[in-house]
């Protein structure tokens, strides 16, 4: 067996400072290159800055940040992707991620003058969406017309469906 000899105690202070100075210094340089080299879109920074302020992200937010994102970039696909993300990091809006992409995809975005307006213009898009559902499982079904979206009204205004209401549009 061999003796190891350890350095003193002052001389691993001394080597653990270094390699802090050195750390540091190696930080330093790779922050300022990083800057020149950048390309970050900033305003998508602060596109999610918005977002990470938010703590419980509703679609009226959502929609929002749709209108303000459209006036920068003017990029469905753009836009889609970011929506996308977003709608897929709340748990409550997932459901209606559908929805809203259709809405982005259908709706001349450049045509809606403010945050209000793509708010009303939203929810008539999703009104039509939902009659025309409605339609479609009717006649798909072969279900009883008023029936059925009697049922489909009483299940809405409940936020959720009976089976045992729903025997009598069969």
């Amino acid at each position: 067996m061999q003796t190891i000899r350890l350095p003193g105690e002052r001389k691993i202070q001394d080597y653990r400072s270094t390699y802090n100075d050195i750390r540091d210094w190696q930080r330093r340089q790779k922050s300022s290159d990083d800057k020149v080299k950048s390309t970050i879109d900033w305003d998508d920074v602060v596109f999610e800055v918005d977002l990470l302020k938010s703590q419980e992200i509703n679609l009226d937010f959502i929609l929002e940040l749709i209108f303000e994102h459209n006036k920068k970039t003017k990029s469905k696909a753009d836009l889609v992707d970011e929506v996308r993300r977003l709608i897929r990091a709340s748990l409550g809006n997932r459901a209606k991620e559908g929805l809203v992409l259709d809405f982005i995809n259908q709706t001349d975005l450049d045509e809606i003058g403010d945050k209000a307006s793509i708010i009303e213009a939203f929810f008539a898009f999703a009104q039509k969406e939902q009659q025309r559902e409605a339609e479609e499982l009717i006649e798909t079904e072969s279900l009883n017309n008023e029936a059925a979206k009697r049922y489909i009204a009483t299940s809405l205004k409940r936020e959720f469906a009976s089976e045992k209401q729903g025997v009598a549009w069969l």
